[in-house]
């Protein structure tokens, strides 16, 4: 009975392969070969897609700031819900809860809702076609729930080990530093890998601070005409934008599944 599982994993599991196999498939073709047989297996080769997508979308340039914006945002985000997780977990002030209902509160409002008074607030401060102000506008959207999985995480750690620190006369900024964070490292790393993969694929946000200089992924609407668009030069396009994300997930999935339950745990 054990087909009763695997075959609609394997249908599941085949319709997720699909579209990268399509994706790089096409990519291979030139345009004359897409439209004469777009489901079919290529049969002649070449790599010039990816070549001048390369030059076309100027990807090496818009793949270095979206590496430049991807790394500062997920270490900040690491470093401000680390301190934030410990504090809510570990510490005892007035209106902790209030305010962790509050962080819990705005993963439900939609970024669309507040778009308008976001992008004012950028263009007040002076951040619009910044790098730094893609970095805290990333950091203030994804923040919420990497707080709420570090609290959560670190829940379930004995409060016992803090009141011992502190008794050894350990002031607070030490007690993260050298006993929470290294045994934060499950979460963290789970945050690493899922804050890398949303900031990597962001296009709304990035559309709206980013103005003159793009990321990768919107440097990709580049490669689409006005009026026709060349489906295997924005093929290529997409696999190359999307390849580090891949080999990341490839590299690292059992953390990616493994991350899954660290919220699932008393608040």
């Amino acid at each position: 009975m054990h087909w009763v599982v695997a075959v609609p994993m394997a249908l599941l599991a085949l319709s997720c392969v699909y579209p990268v196999f399509f994706t790089v498939n096409n990519a291979l073709k030139d345009n004359k070969g897409y439209i004469l047989n777009r489901f079919g297996i290529v049969q002649d080769p070449s790599v010039q897609n990816f070549v001048d997508a390369w030059g076309r979308a100027h990807l090496g340039e818009y793949l270095f700031n979206s590496v430049t914006v991807t790394l500062g945002a997920v270490v900040l985000l690491l470093l401000t819900s680390s301190l934030a997780g410990f504090a809510l977990a570990m510490l005892r002030f007035p209106f902790r809860r209030v305010l962790f209902i509050v962080i819990l509160a705005s993963l439900m409002i939609p970024v669309q809702v507040v778009l308008v008074p976001f992008y004012r607030t950028m263009m007040g401060l002076g951040l619009i076609n910044t790098r730094f102000g893609l970095i805290l506008a990333y950091t203030a959207f994804f923040l919420p729930f990497c707080v709420y999985l570090m609290t959560a995480f670190y829940s379930r750690l004995p409060r016992e080990m803090v009141e011992a620190a502190r008794m050894d006369g350990a002031t607070l900024l030490q007690i993260w530093w050298n006993i929470m964070l290294p045994m934060g490292r499950p979460a963290l790393l789970t945050l690493g890998i899922l804050n890398t993969l949303y900031c990597w694929n962001d296009v709304l946000i990035s559309l709206l601070v980013l103005q003159k200089e793009r990321t990768v992924m919107v440097g990709i609407a580049a490669l689409r005409g006005e009026y026709t668009t060349n489906v295997p030069l924005l093929c290529a396009g997409i696999a190359l934008a999307a390849a580090p994300i891949i080999l990341l997930y490839i590299f690292f999935q059992r953390q990616i599944v493994d991350g899954i339950a660290v919220g699932a745990v008393k608040g």
